[in-house]
């Protein structure tokens, strides 16, 4: 199901973006009115629960910011295999290769669950970029922290085995998604065992496997499609491949 364009309102007083000039992010450091001036040129997009927002391959017509629900980025490969890129979260960037002109999307954004996302086509983009610095500076940040996270997704790809794969997956949802309450640390979103396989670059038995055995340890929680980090100090020790023991951020030698 494809997403549906709405017209653009006017700008708001308030709304889920009123704190973005102070968190990191596309309007991080601009003021409330500035933001509203900008969000007001956008297009509003909503979609159902698996819906598109964009598909791999198509041109980058547009620069996306989430108001609300979860998104995945999702790669197909020329042997068809699905890999989970990035889940995208209230506030965050998607589709950014917009920004560079005659680009196509290099994944499909597919919903999680029902969502809305603000959208700006390649020119209105390109004119607030020159209108305002800062969401330039902005954009080039968000762009480059996408780098670096590839970039450490590939290394772990390349070099640690699947179980510190699986953990560090499950901690960069912590970071974008975890609530934390009685039980520990929960991921705010559905999150079935095959998502989390494809982002971990393993197989659904291999996820299967590797969370039953880390809820016997008493690491986390697993139902059908959520998942509760009981002991994240624990899944950070085998994410950084420490000692039994060992505080979380020291390494031995």
């Amino acid at each position: 199901m494809e997403a549906r364009d709405r017209a653009p309102r006017e700008p708001a007083r308030a709304g889920p973006w009123a704190n973005w000039g102070t968190r990191p992010g596309l309007f991080r450091g601009l003021d409330p009115g500035e933001i509203s001036a900008i969000i007001a040129t956008a297009r509003h997009r909503r979609v159902a629960r698996r819906g598109v927002f964009f598909h791999q391959g198509t041109r980058a017509s547009a620069l996306h910011v989430l108001l609300h629900g979860r998104v995945k980025l999702v790669q197909t490969t020329a042997e068809g295999h699905q890999v989970v890129v990035r889940i995208v979260g209230p506030g965050d960037m998607f589709g950014g290769v917009a920004l560079l002109g005659d680009a196509a999307y290099p994944a499909t954004a597919e919903a999680i669950s029902a969502g809305e996302a603000l959208a700006w086509p390649g020119p209105e983009i390109a004119r607030l970029l020159t209108r305002h610095p800062t969401l330039a500076l902005n954009a080039l940040r968000v762009l480059a922290n996408r780098l670096g996270e590839l970039q450490d997704r590939y290394r772990e790809l390349a070099t640690e085995r699947v179980e510190r794969r699986v953990a560090h997956a499950l901690a960069r949802l912590a970071r974008q998604a975890g609530r934390r309450d009685e039980r520990g640390v929960r991921i705010d979103m559905t999150l079935t065992r095959q998502a989390l396989a494809e982002l971990a670059g393993t197989t659904l038995y291999t996820v299967s496997r590797i969370l039953s055995a880390w809820q016997a340890r008493g690491l986390i929680e697993a139902g059908r499609a959520r998942v509760v980090i009981r002991d994240p100090h624990g899944l950070i020790a085998v994410a950084e491949d420490l000692p039994a023991g060992a505080p979380a951020g020291s390494r031995e030698g």
